[in-house]
């Protein structure tokens, strides 16, 4: 990818002054006001530099100041945002100049290794609204105040929900307007700051969720931005044809134009670099390598989008070897996160929907005999480029919690989400996902049964993280078991995923976790998707040891509801099911267990 030649864009502070420099090509005539020309709008022309690129230094400016840029074309007179801004009054407001690197150091931070990551996703709007006023929406300082809580769950990676300014104080960040502006009412850049300092310093690294596949649609200033456009359509920043169209607008960016791509790429090196997040989320990449949108089947490359994404992560994985990035994609298409060399995009991990539908259905199902564990094979086994990790894996996700979806315990037992079935049931989700070969994510609330759907305008109940404390032990037992720090469970953090049992008719499933740097340690993982509790249930193992409980869900520590099913040790057996030993084992009902040897 062609990196800017030019010295900067935006505002960009000096020792004297401010320069600022904007890409106009089809401009008459450029100035730049603000409060340091007390909004004169023509006391500051911007020089031609060529190439479309006007540019002024303002000795009058500084740090802290509103600004617009006029901009001339014919008889247009237009009153623009800086497109790269870091930071605005608001999305209908002004620019404001911001020296991102005021008191900035480098957090010498580094993500958790891919196979030990549990990521958790988080709405800076909604997650933590505690002490803050009625109609007021969460900030990146509250969201601080919840991340001790977060360290003690064992959670290693947080997924922030997009934050780049959009329209209005209430979203869920999916219609950027200002993309290079951290949103004002979550607390602007300087929050940003604060909040991924605050987490790195607890040892958890910050994930960004970024929209490259679209802009807008509403309060965008980059819309027709120098007055230029063709077929009504959008104008340089965006294709003026067909190729415009997507479900949000007709609002893609124009991947064929160099510009475009710079202003992507810079925007995408601001978060790793100036903010030092630890990797980022592009969201709808299939949005941006295809051209169609209204036939799913539809294929049809956009050559322009497709060469872009192999450029930008061609050139982030040069520049931060050690930071993840991850596609929502949703195509299960392997090419995703295939090598580049082999004509991949070069993603390290993609969401997939598979394991959470396939999951899903199991767990709704109401009746034991329609419920197909084969389903749950399928999950486990599924893997791209025969690497178990570049695969997100989740059950509740701010897609699979709305858009006509409700919280996992509410979709099981609908108007019963704090009861029993429920319960169980949604557990046996997550003993799924923290076993399963992938790299697992909750969603904000999960580990305490948050029920409902997820809306940008309901704050979290962390009420119910008091009510279930005993759910929200399971998960962090659950998750400092999968995060790779007791050196007994390695093997959940390893490729090799080996199935022991399966009986559909029981519907019991057992299999094995393998590090293949420790062969000696694998885990034992017994799932019962039954309604049924088993008492002395074999399963044939190919291996002779004395086997350690590591877990039971059927303690009644984590739920009054739950089976107290007593799994103190393991009986020793014979051969048994084609291996040459066996174990016998109790099994609570939508419950499992998971072993390990001595």
């Amino acid at each position: 990818m062609e990196s800017q030649k030019l010295e900067g864009m935006g505002s960009i502070l000096g020792e004297n002054g401010v320069t600022f420099r904007v890409w106009a090509p089809h401009a008459d005539q450029v100035f730049v006001m603000g409060e340091f020309s007390e909004w004169r709008e023509e006391q500051f022309p911007l020089d031609h530099e060529g190439d479309g690129y006007w540019a002024v230094h303002v000795n009058e400016a500084n740090a802290g100041d509103e600004y617009k840029f006029i901009i001339i074309n014919g008889d247009q007179r237009l009153h623009k945002n800086d497109p790269y801004a870091l930071k605005l009054t608001h999305s209908n407001g002004n620019s404001v100049i911001y020296n991102p690197f005021d008191d900035w150091k480098n957090h010498e931070f580094r993500i958790a290794p891919f196979n030990e990551l549990v990521i958790y996703e988080l709405h800076i709007g909604t997650f933590n609204r505690e002490g803050l006023n009625d109609g007021e929406v969460g900030t990146f300082y509250s969201a601080v105040e919840k991340l001790d809580y977060l360290q003690e769950l064992g959670i290693n990676a947080i997924e922030l929900m997009p934050i780049s300014e959009f329209s209005g104080d209430s979203s869920w960040g999916y219609n950027p307007s200002h993309p290079f502006a951290v949103e004002t009412a979550y607390g602007g850049p300087e929050g940003l700051k604060h909040f991924i300092y605050e987490a790195h310093i607890r040892g958890i690294a910050v994930i960004l969720d970024v929209v490259y596949n679209h802009f807008g649609p509403s309060d965008m200033d980059l819309w027709q931005f120098d007055g230029w456009s063709e077929n009504g359509y959008g104008g340089i920043y965006f294709y003026n044809d067909e190729r415009a169209k997507t479900p949000w607008g007709e609002n893609r960016p124009d991947f064929g134009r160099k510009e475009v791509r710079n202003y992507i790429r810079d925007n995408a090196m601001m978060w790793l670099h100036t903010h030092q997040c630890d990797g980022l989320r592009l969201d709808a990449t299939a949005m941006i390598r295809f051209l169609g949108y209204i036939d799913p089947t539809d294929r049809t490359i956009l050559e322009d989008g497709f060469s872009f994404l192999q450029d930008l992560i061609a050139e982030i994985r040069a520049e931060f070897p050690h930071k993840i990035l991850i596609a929502e994609d949703l195509k299960e298409d392997a090419a995703v996160t295939a090598p580049i060399s082999k004509n991949g995009l070069g993603f390290h991990a993609q969401w997939g929907v598979g394991f959470a539908d396939y999951v899903k259905r199991v767990l709704l199902e109401v009746e034991d005999r329609h419920r197909n564990l084969q389903m749950i094979v399928e999950s486990l086994f599924f893997s791209f480029n025969n690497d178990v990790f570049q695969r997100i894996i989740f059950t509740e996700s701010h897609d699979e919690v709305a858009n006509g979806s409700s919280r996992l315990p509410e979709e099981i037992d609908p108007g019963n989400a704090d009861g029993e079935y429920a319960k169980k049931k949604s557990t046996l989700g997550a003993i799924t996902l923290f076993t399963s070969a992938g790299i697992p994510m909750i969603f904000q609330g999960q580990e305490f049964m948050t029920h409902g759907y997820f809306s940008d305008s309901e704050e979290l109940n962390w009420e119910k993280q008091k009510e279930n404390q005993g759910i929200s032990q399971m998960y962090r037992d659950l998750i400092w078991m999968r995060s790779g720090r007791d050196k007994d469970l390695v093997g959940l953090t390893g490729h090799k995923i080996e199935t022991l049992h399966f009986h559909q008719d029981k519907l019991v499933l057992a299999f094995s976790r393998t590090h293949l740097d420790f062969q000696d340690r694998p885990v034992i993982v017994i799932l019962n998707f039954s309604s049924n509790e088993y008492f002395g249930y074999r399963i044939g193992i190919p291996f002779e040891s004395e086997l350690d409980v590591k877990f039971n869900s059927g303690w009644k520590g984590y739920d009054e509801d739950f089976s107290d099913t007593t799994l103190s040790g393991v009986q020793i057996e014979g051969a048994f099911e084609g291996q040459a030993h066996s174990i016998k084992v109790d099994l609570p009902s939508f419950g499992g267990v998971i072993l390990v040897r001595k």
